[in-house]
């Protein structure tokens, strides 16, 4: 769904959507009974709704000098039978009420008409060879085609389809050799994070014997003689939790082609620093391993370099872990980084290897009005892509930082891509708005001129709807951009079903994309509304650290904000307002919805950070202290237990009817947090409002899903506000 924050392409994974995000069972003897008048018997009105027999253990611990109650403690232990009997009960109630629900074949069928249709993603040339990936429609996996020449016809290289019948096994991160010749490819199963790297010629497509395993968080990047890649993991997780346990003390290795991987070459590990991770790449001339130095999802890196062959001492070139340093490439000893040091909207600097003093640093492209997210550096030119209140602006430097000129954009949306090398001639880009179905671009560098690749063809007709970008006032009187998409002629009766979506957190920005799921939601009559919070990365990092740590209120303030304004300026009303968010924004859903509980006609929580107390004891959840702050810092505490929405649902209020949404393999968000907020909710509710959790099995955080699942979530989705809101 998004990506996190910009300091490594390695961290990025390592946060996905939470920056983009186990203690065991306390070992209690629990029992869960289902529902025994049998979960379908009940009709629509949730008057009738039987929700399984939920334990509630005795747990109480102390915190600083606080009691806090869990009693779902046991629902961590993810492998034991109790919980597994517990998702089933639940998933019998959730979808038993879901398949009543008038409509929802019908919603389901114009998903699955939409969705079929061709999708391409950006083309990149390694090699001579150009690559892409490539959807039918409906495939569950997309499949991944080389072209060999100029001219050539596209042949299918890897498809991940037949590597599981039920389409949850995926390939995530894929690298080509510095010739062309070789395929590096990461295998991801049910949704988890952990990786498998496998290697094919791309001449037969044939695979390596070559089989890396337990790295996570983690890109591969050849060697420049394509003898190998570097890649980064942990020791193998101990049976049974591979799932729940906390990931430390990463590693950064060398797998040589041929040799098994328990010979592969450490390149770095530090036994003293357990947070810390890695990732390194060759420069293009071979001449240094630049290794990132990552902690968690602070914008903060250090960045060192050594001989890619090993064997010379580690140069720590940049060591301060002061601010964000984003390698792009190098000329010579001349390392270019994109950095927020001395810029909080970021810069471009180049560093001397030989004399990386900072007041040695030259700025190549300085600070701007708009936040700088990313750069790339392809033949002579240096493409910036910013962000302008949110939407995409991308312009075009030569290498000593004179602007060229600007790429010419078709309208509110956002562009990515332009990938590629110092001596290509060409490079590829995609541009999606809200109502703009992705198109992708083939642009010249040295002229500048974009032809068109490949355009979408499906059945919607953007021009029957509008985009707009609004202001509105948060509680401080801070200005919170929003934008808001709908069928033309809307009226402002206070009457039309909105699905208001924030993130706001770990410097990601929501910005302008075309989704088919958004598409049929305005075609049942809805308005798309998506509010850019404090927390998020449109603005830079002052925007970003006003909504962390004893700051995150005021992203739940701007959230809460968007809605009222949406209620105030006719948009929708109350019994027609969902909110919905993913991940931190599944956190913002449940931190709303406790705080005003009276503000929204349904909520939409997903794969969310619920308890704030314990998010740091599961998988990589440490990392999140950044943004969050550390519930074991008695300073940190009371603002992290004020909002946690797990320890905020109160005894006799009526909460607003809840679909909450999980997988049982997210690794990244450990499901337990869903798991445990599901059922305070029914525990403490008042009145007759639904308050369900549907539990995707073989799925995992999101990445990886097979198109079959996302369209049936979103149905199901769809479906319950229909009928919640009364569409």
């Amino acid at each position: 769904m998004h990506t996190p924050i910009e300091i490594t392409r390695a961290a990025r994974v390592a946060m996905g959507t939470l920056a983009v995000l186990v203690l065991s069972a306390c070992g209690q003897e629990t029992t869960m009974t289902p529902p025994t008048n049998g979960a379908a018997d009940f009709g629509l009105s949730s008057t009738g709704l039987a929700y399984p027999e939920t334990t509630r253990g005795d747990v109480v611990e102390a915190l600083h000098g606080v009691e806090v109650a869990d009693p779902y403690r046991w629902l961590e232990d993810l492998d034991a039978d109790e919980t597994a009997a517990w998702v089933a009960a639940q998933n019998e109630v959730t979808f038993s009420y879901l398949s009543k629900i008038e409509g929802r074949d019908e919603i389901r069928a114009r998903l699955e008409g939409l969705w079929d249709h061709e999708r391409l993603d950006v083309p990149y040339i390694e090699g001579g060879r150009t690559f892409f990936r490539r959807n039918d429609g409906l495939q569950n996996q997309s499949v991944l085609y080389v072209v060999d020449a100029e001219g050539a016809e596209p042949r299918e290289l890897l498809d991940p389809n037949g590597l599981s019948t039920d389409g949850t096994i995926a390939v995530g991160a894929t690298s080509v050799s510095p010739v062309g010749k070789l395929l590096v490819y990461a295998v991801q199963e049910s949704g988890s994070d952990w990786i498998e790297w496998h290697v094919r010629d791309v001449t037969t497509g044939k695979d390596l014997p070559d089989v890396v395993k337990w790295s996570k968080f983690s890109d591969a990047a050849w060697s420049r003689d394509s003898a190998g890649f570097f890649y980064a993991r942990y020791d193998a997780p101990e049976e049974g939790k591979e799932f729940e346990g906390a990931n430390y003390f990463q590693r950064l290795h060398y797998h040589k082609l041929g040799d098994a991987q328990s010979a592969d070459r450490l390149v770095h590990q530090d036994k003293e620093n357990k947070e810390w991770g890695f990732d390194g790449r060759e420069t293009l001339d071979g001449r240094y391993l630049v290794i990132s130095v990552w902690q968690g999802t602070e914008r903060k890196n250090r960045i060192w370099i050594t001989d890619p062959a090993g064997g010379v001492a580690m140069i720590k070139l940049l060591d301060a872990g002061d601010a964000q340093y984003e390698f792009l490439g190098s000329f010579g000893d001349d390392i270019w980084f994109k950095t927020d040091n001395g810029a909080d909207r970021g810069r471009v600097i180049v560093v001397d290897a030989k004399d990386p003093a900072p007041e040695r640093w030259r700025t190549v492209i300085a600070e701007a009005a708009e936040n700088l997210r990313e750069v790339h550096l392809v033949g002579d030119a240096v493409f910036c892509l910013y962000l302008k209140d949110a939407r995409s602006l991308v312009k075009v430097f030569d290498r000593e930082g004179q602007h060229l000129r600007d790429v010419d954009l078709p309208g509110i949306g956002t562009a990515w891509g332009f990938e590629g090398k110092p001596g290509d001639a060409v490079t590829y880009y995609a541009f999606s708005g809200y109502t703009t179905p992705t198109t992708v671009y083939r642009y010249d560098v040295a002229s500048g001129e974009s032809t068109l690749y490949r355009a979408t063809d499906m059945d919607f007709d953007p021009s029957g709807y509008v985009t707009k970008q609004v202001f509105f006032p948060s509680k401080d009187g801070t200005q919170i951009p929003m934008f808001l998409t709908h069928k033309k002629g809307l009226g402002l009766d206070g009457s039309n079903p909105t699905y208001l979506y924030g993130y706001g957190g770990f410097n990601i920005p929501l910005t302008p994309f075309f989704s088919i799921s958004n598409v049929v939601w305005m075609e049942m009559g809805g308005v798309f509304a998506v509010a850019n919070l404090r927390g998020g990365g449109e603005y830079g990092e002052d925007w970003h650290a006003a909504g962390t740590k004893d700051q995150k209120q005021n992203v739940f303030d701007d959230f809460i904000g968007a809605a009222e304004w949406l209620i105030d300026e006719g948009y929708t009303s109350t019994p027609k307002l969902a909110i919905a968010g993913g991940s931190n924004g599944g956190l913002l859903v449940g931190a709303c919805m406790t705080q005003r509980p009276d503000l929204f006609g349904a909520c939409l929580p997903a794969v969310g950070v619920m308890d704030m107390l314990r998010f740091h004891k599961f998988t990589i959840g440490w990392a999140w202290v950044s943004d969050y702050g550390d519930p074991d810092d008695a300073a940190e505490f009371p603002a992290l237990h004020a909002y946690s929405p797990l320890h905020n649902l109160k005894a006799g209020v009526a909460y607003p009817p809840t679909l909450v949404t999980t997988g049982d393999h997210d690794d990244r968000v450990v499901p337990s947090h869903s798991f445990k907020f599901a059922s305070e909710l029914q525990h403490v509710q008042s009145g007759d409002n639904p308050c369900l959790i549907r539990v995707e099995v073989r799925a995992g955080h999101g990445a990886g899903k097979p198109t079959s699942k996302v369209i049936d979530e979103i149905a199901d989705k769809w479906a319950f506000l229909k009928h919640v809101l009364g569409m």
